[in-house]
């Protein structure tokens, strides 16, 4: 059986934020840690050489696949930062509640289960901290620990 591309690693999350560059990424990123912390209450972990994950999970897919991934987590990326929010993937009602979040938040992008932001000066904070913990709440009720 294959495993998950991505796996956790050794790497400490501190040392990996403090070689983010610019320095305004690592800034914005030592700013989500900070977020994703007090969240999830959770202690980060690297998710391969540059996803910072928070909690994890075990699922096994229609085909018989198991993988273990994040619960959320996000990635300080050269262009944009990356934001893992796997609930509102998970389930359509945490998806239906961001639907009405991301009007409120401000600049962004999206993709399946990851919300894109190129700086955090262009979103409200708040609503970042709410969906967080509305996928938070979801990945817990789904995938009990």
């Amino acid at each position: 059986m294959a495993e998950a591309k991505t796996q956790p690693t050794d790497t400490d999350p501190r040392d990996f934020l403090a070689a983010v560059e610019p320095v305004r990424k690592r800034e914005e990123a030592q700013v989500l840690d900070a977020l994703f912390r007090r969240v999830t209450g959770e202690q980060p972990k690297m998710w391969g050489p540059s996803i910072i994950g928070y909690g994890s999970y075990s699922a096994t897919y229609a085909s018989g696949r198991e993988v273990e991934w994040m619960r959320t987590g996000f990635s300080p990326r050269t262009a944009k930062h990356s934001l893992y929010l796997m609930g509102g993937y998970c389930d359509p009602e945490t998806g239906a509640k961001h639907a009405d979040a991301l009007e409120r938040l401000g600049k962004h992008t999206r993709g399946k289960s990851c919300l894109y932001v190129n700086k955090l000066a262009d979103i409200d904070l708040a609503v970042l901290e709410e969906m967080i913990r509305a996928d938070w709440a979801e990945m817990n009720r789904r995938y009990p620990a």
